[in-house]
């Protein structure tokens, strides 16, 4: 199982290529207040020193640190290569470079967090790769975090804190880190800021291991040994002690060895009972144990996710195409499937089926039956047409002789009006399917023709050569639907077999009124309405009324006389019968037309008009230039897919046997 941390450092190389965080390796974060021994705890697990030093934030960039044990076998292979050293570094960022002495380990990476983080305190996410190979450490990967602060020094931003925080909690967040918190011995565990964010995204503390640092400087009189044991603040992966080197011990530079050796002669002394289970190298071997049960329980799942982005990454990767080879037949190709696509929307038959709204031919369906089919259906036949308009037509048919029926050009003449109110309804129609077809342009730009987003000026060119041919064919349309309404205009045929005979209608009104008056009634009504007609104008007029009836054609307070109820009630009759004739063909011929000189002329005419005007020599390198975006994200998602399926042949190398 010791080989399963060599393994998930090759891992993180792989991902580290591609600066891909989509996958959540196992690792130790280390995550402590300022001055609370981090460094101390690093530089003992490694056995030198290699970290930065100072007042305020020194760690300003998180360091990935990869420790591997190296056998005396690698070392001399290592000799060969001109590397003598029995410990060295490398950094990721450091192409080739070995680094055998470790204040130049120190230096580099002093001088790489100021390339990214300023010279003056200021933090940055970006991470610092680092390896040490050396026989003495165990195999481990750790990640060391800027120490937790309060008050914003330097060019730090007055968020500093908050910066700091969500950092670190970007890193413990993720469910497969183990979290070594570090907490001074002399400050109260109560109010650990480690502990607080180790808390916040592992309530259980099953991820979370605690380190007491600082043993040594606890007040006289008082010790650690309830807080080691748990009974203070209980932590599911244990509580380690350790004694850290002094600012006096690193400026006499006091080797590490001597420090361990003095460390464990503190816990004899003080902690006899822990000491076995206390310092740095304990602390060691738990981490190496730790870390290497943990990425067994995660590989099933780390497998899993592999194999599922390989796929999610080949898809997309195959969703940007290949890079243009042959420019005739890609245009001929994209061009052709627009045309099909296009088409298809209109037919019903699209590769993609909307399910959020209508679209293509079932709104355009809509349009013909339920939007344009309401709206005739909503107008009154007689609607706008008042008795006065009825009679006023009548006797302007007349001229100066008494009518004995009632004129035909009178109904002519107001049926016309009427069936005129059709013919704004119908354009309208026209509008709304040429809306709908230009909307399918977008919906294919957007699901059917992924490749269209390759080529923005192909994309544009298309929509211009669709929106054109639309634009063409949409007054030929409208001229259609206006001379429909026209013919209907044109000749009032009535002798159409669906027409109600003018005759019958007379006669049924006349029926109706004889059913309802009796003799006396009805001379009596007509009596009254002659004198009243007199009395406005319509008897025998004095000069002044006659000069008033210029002005009016029919005084509106007059009732009407039985005859004229007659006549307007025979016109009414006969304009509702024949306006529902007209309105029952006007609903029938306008989507008929609107199809023909619209939708399945652009259907037919599509394809030769954009390979018309499109597939030209002198365009084709143009057009198909792809977006700068397109081609950035292919090489991106191939570059995934790569460390991907180099991962996933790194994940099967491992056997059954290395778990256990």
């Amino acid at each position: 199982m010791e080989t399963l941390i060599p393994i998930i450092n090759r891992l993180q190389e792989v991902f580290l290529t591609v600066g891909a965080d989509v996958i959540q390796l196992p690792q130790i974060v280390v995550v402590g207040s300022q001055s609370s021994g981090k460094s101390s705890v690093l530089e003992s697990l490694v056995g030198r020193d290699f970290l930065p030093r100072g007042s305020g934030i020194v760690t300003r960039r998180p360091l990935v640190l990869q420790l591997i044990n190296v056998a005396p076998l690698e070392q001399r292979r290592q000799a060969e290569n001109g590397i003598k050293a029995e410990e060295w570094g490398t950094f990721l960022h450091c192409k080739g470079q070995v680094f055998a002495d470790f204040a130049e380990i120190r230096n580099e990476i002093e001088k790489e967090t100021e390339r990214s983080s300023g010279d003056n305190k200021g933090i940055s996410p970006e991470p610092i790769y680092l390896k040490i190979f050396s026989s003495k450490v165990l195999n481990l990967t750790l990640v060391d975090l800027p120490g937790i602060t309060k008050v914003p020094v330097g060019d730090q931003p007055e968020d500093i804190e908050a910066q700091v925080q969500e950092m670190i909690q970007s890193f413990i967040s993720n469910p497969n880190s183990l979290i070594l918190a570090v907490s001074p011995a002399n400050s109260d565990l109560a109010t650990s800021e480690a502990l607080k964010l180790a808390r916040d995204v592992d309530p259980d503390g099953r991820r979370t291991l605690l380190v007491v640092s600082k043993l040594d400087l606890m007040d006289a009189g008082t010790d650690a040994l309830e807080v080691l044991l748990g009974r203070v603040i209980p932590v599911r992966l244990g509580i380690i002690g350790v004694v850290n080197r002094s600012q006096h011990d690193i400026n006499t530079q006091k080797s590490l060895e001597e420090s361990l050796r003095g460390e464990q002669a503190f816990l004899q002394r003080h902690y006899p009972s822990l000491a076995s289970r206390c310092g740095s190298r304990h602390l060691a071997k738990t981490l190496s144990r730790l870390l290497m049960h943990h990425i067994r329980d995660c590989l099933p799942e780390l497998k899993s996710r592999v194999t599922a982005l390989s796929g999610q990454y080949q898809a997309r990767l195959s969703s940007y195409g290949r890079p243009v080879e042959d420019h005739s037949t890609t245009l001929l190709h994209i061009v052709t499937k627009f045309a099909s696509d296009y088409c298809n929307t209109i037919e019903g038959t699209p590769r993609y089926i909307q399910t959020t709204e209508l679209c293509g031919g079932a709104r355009i369906c809509y349009i013909f039956h339920e939007t344009f089919g309401r709206t005739l259906q909503s107008i009154d036949p007689l609607g706008g047409l008042t008795e006065l308009d009825i009679l006023t037509a009548i006797r302007n048919a007349t001229g100066p002789r008494p009518a004995l029926f009632v004129p035909e050009v009178s109904f002519e003449l107001l049926v016309k009006r009427q069936i005129k109110r059709l013919e704004e309804p119908s354009l309208r129609c026209v509008e709304l399917v040429h809306e709908e077809l230009q909307r399918i342009i977008q919906h294919c730009s957007s699901y059917s023709t992924q490749e269209l987003l390759r080529f923005p000026k192909l994309h544009d060119s298309i929509v211009e050569v669709v929106t054109g041919l639309l634009r063409k064919r949409l007054p030929i349309t409208n001229e259609m639907v206006h001379h429909l309404v026209a013919i209907e205009l044109a000749y009032i045929n009535t002798k159409h077999p669906d027409f109600t005979d003018a005759a019958q209608v007379s006669a049924s009104v006349n029926s109706q009124q004889a059913e309802g008056l009796d003799g006396g009634k009805r001379w009596k009504n007509d009596r009254a309405a002659e004198e009243k007609a007199s009395a406005t104008g319509f008897g025998s007029p004095s000069k002044s009324q006659a000069i008033n009836l210029l002005d009016t054609a029919l005084p509106a307070s007059r009732r009407l006389t039985t005859r004229e109820q007659r006549d307007c009630e025979v016109i009414q009759r006969l304009i509702k019968s024949y306006f529902l004739i007209v309105r029952k063909s006007i609903q029938d011929s306008v989507p008929k037309a609107v199809m023909h000189f619209l939708v399945n002329f652009v259907k037919e005419r599509l394809q030769s008009e954009l390979v018309g005007q499109l597939y030209k020599q002198t365009l084709l390198h143009d057009l198909l230039i792809e977006s700068p975006d397109t081609a950035q994200q292919r090489n991106e998602v191939a570059h995934m897919l790569e460390a991907l399926q180099k991962a996933n042949n790194i994940i099967s190398e491992i056997r059954e046997t290395h778990l256990w």
